[in-house]
């Protein structure tokens, strides 16, 4: 073995007895090594089929439904707004949320090479230079369609665009500390997506209580984020991504989570309270007491039960924000 050979092989030694002591099997780490080997490889290659994974439409709800909600909070009437109802969502979901995610694989690649070393980038589908031309023929496209809403809108556009910057690359890099990336990640996903929506609709400044429960829902989906990362653990603790399951371990970083999208929800009924919206907010607090109990089972067996809380238990979270959008109509 040659000096140089010799230097390249410690790196990939500490990383297989890393994997090993993970628990990972043999056959993954083998993946896992030509993932590691994909991701930085030089040339440009895009599959078709892998662009839709790629911008990852499962991550497309909650900025799509959170721009309905500022939209339904204004108490206007959809039926004749429903244009800019349509190109909002759009906006929010397929454009901007895409955008955040193509972005995200991008700066994420080494990491996803660990913990989902199927993913486009990583798999080899996708070359590394291809998925900034999908990324920006996305924030090109967005700010066409944010423009058509109103000129104000494509400002807002814009800062989304250097919001997930600020999440997934340099220098910041906000991710690399869950604390502050998952907080960037739900201001963007909820409460910049909700005023934006109940923006576009009235072209005026939201109201004092749709921006409460824009910032509350906000703060809220940090505990959602936080339940989104436990998938990554042994790829961030290895790359040294200090998100909050690494940070706290698995357990503490689920009743974190949960405590705190519990006290986003009461804040928000409390608004409903203010609002003498009694209906409502019994709704919300029904909803609330639904999740109590699938939150015991998340903290009983926060590994194996992470994805699916954040399937079901999240839902009713999402559901109780239309509720108080509703709520707080005039």
């Amino acid at each position: 073995m040659n000096g140089r050979n010799a230097v390249n092989s410690k790196p990939e030694q500490h990383l297989r007895s890393q994997l090993l002591s993970s628990g990972v099997s043999s056959a993954r780490e083998k993946v896992i090594q030509q993932a590691l080997d994909n991701v930085n490889r030089p040339g440009f290659k895009i599959e078709p089929s892998a662009i839709l994974p790629l911008m990852k439409p499962v991550t497309w709800f909650p900025p799509m439904w959170a721009f309905a909600c500022g939209v339904v909070s204004t108490g206007e009437d959809i039926s004749s707004n429903w244009s800019i109802l349509l190109r909002g969502i759009i906006l929010a979901g397929p454009l901007m949320c895409a955008m955040s995610q193509t972005m995200n694989d991008y700066f994420d690649r080494e990491v996803d090479a660990i913990n989902e070393p199927e993913r486009p980038i990583p798999s080899g589908k996708i070359s590394k230079q291809a998925s900034w031309l999908i990324t920006f023929g996305l924030i090109m496209t967005g700010f066409l369609v944010a423009w058509s809403i109103h000129p104000y809108v494509m400002i807002i556009a814009f800062v989304g665009v250097l919001m997930s910057h600020a999440y997934s690359g340099p220098p910041l890099r906000a991710k690399r500390n869950g604390w502050f990336g998952n907080l960037i990640v739900g201001l963007a996903y909820e409460g910049v997506a909700w005023l934006t929506g109940s923006f576009a609709i009235t072209q005026g400044v939201p109201a004092a209580e749709s921006i409460a429960l824009a910032v509350i829902f906000s703060i809220g989906a940090h505990g959602i984020m936080t339940l989104n990362d436990f998938k990554s653990v042994v790829g961030d603790t290895i790359r040294k991504v200090a998100s909050i399951p690494v940070q706290l371990g698995e357990k503490k970083a689920a009743v974190l989570a949960s405590v705190i999208m519990d006290i986003a929800q009461l804040a928000a009924i409390s608004i409903l309270l203010y609002k003498s919206s009694y209906i409502t907010s019994g709704i919300a607090l029904l909803l609330l007491l639904l999740q109590l109990p699938m939150q015991k089972i998340l903290v009983d067996n926060p590994k194996e039960k992470a994805v699916w809380y954040n399937a079901f238990g999240t839902l009713l979270y999402v559901l109780s924000m239309m509720v108080c959008a509703v709520g707080i109509r005039p």
